[in-house]
């Protein structure tokens, strides 16, 4: 009679073993649209939440706010949204894009007229023949030129730097076109001036001259992650991405 094999490793003092190989975890991507006044703070939580999270890969998609919101109408794999102002979000909720339950407000923030480092500018020079070409964003997608724009109507000077103004297509940009000396002044974030050494806040505009600033986050309905994308917005909302936004200079999400 044939003796198995495992038999006679069992005599020969041979323990034999089943070696299973350990199924390789299961990478989740996501894709997270912001704002473009996000990319220093978002660059710093994407670490932070990979720690804990390693087999979640964060892929950013940065630009203007209306830019992004039209990429989530044409259907862009987009799994989160995150907005400089509520009115892009109000939009793609009213058609019923974002997924139910999960929009919050991360932040808030403030507008700024920034000039060169060196420059002596002040708000009321804006509209002399000292100060040529003023920065924005467009307004019409620029949630930070929409804000300029409210903000400059309700001081009265909207019509008189109508022929100054230049737009970009972002903040960032706008923020580009004042270091690089293109524009004498421009109007961005108060984070955004943060970040540069090469600008000088000239002024903080009135809280009350435009509409409040506010950085609303929603997981898009077409998300093939759902309990992903709602696991990185709790996060998003979390003390560890707390105290990020509070070091890049944004403000509570309520007063």
């Amino acid at each position: 009679m044939r003796i198995p094999r495992w038999l006679r490793a069992l005599a020969l003092g041979v323990v034999p073993c089943l070696v299973l190989a350990a199924a390789a975890p299961r990478r989740v991507e996501l894709t997270v649209s912001a704002a473009a006044s996000l990319r220093d703070v978002l660059t710093e939580v994407a670490r932070a939440y990979q720690a804990q999270a390693p087999d979640v890969v964060l892929t950013f998609n940065f630009g203007a706010s209306g830019a992004l919101q039209h990429q989530v109408e044409q259907g862009a794999p987009v799994d989160v949204f995150i907005s400089a102002a509520k009115q892009q979000l109000d939009a793609l909720e009213d058609r019923g894009l974002l997924l139910q339950g999960t929009r919050a407000v991360l932040a808030r923030n403030e507008l700024v007229v920034i000039s060169a480092k060196d420059s002596a500018l002040q708000l009321s020079d804006l509209v002399t023949t000292e100060v040529r070409r003023v920065a924005l964003g467009e307004p019409g997608s620029v949630p930070a030129g929409t804000y300029a724009r409210e903000a400059l109507t309700s001081l009265g000077m909207w019509d008189a730097l109508r022929t100054k103004l230049v737009y970009a297509k972002d903040v960032r940009q706008v923020l580009t076109y004042v270091e690089s000396g293109n524009v004498e002044a421009g109007l961005v974030y108060a984070t955004d001036a943060r970040s540069s050494a090469r600008v000088r806040v000239v002024t903080t505009l009135p809280a009350g001259s435009h509409a409040p600033i506010v950085y609303p986050v929603a997981a898009v309905r077409a998300t093939r992650n759902p309990d992903e994308a709602r696991r990185f917005i709790q996060f998003l909302q979390g003390p560890a991405t707390r105290g990020i936004l509070v070091h890049h200079g944004f403000l509570p999400p309520t007063p």
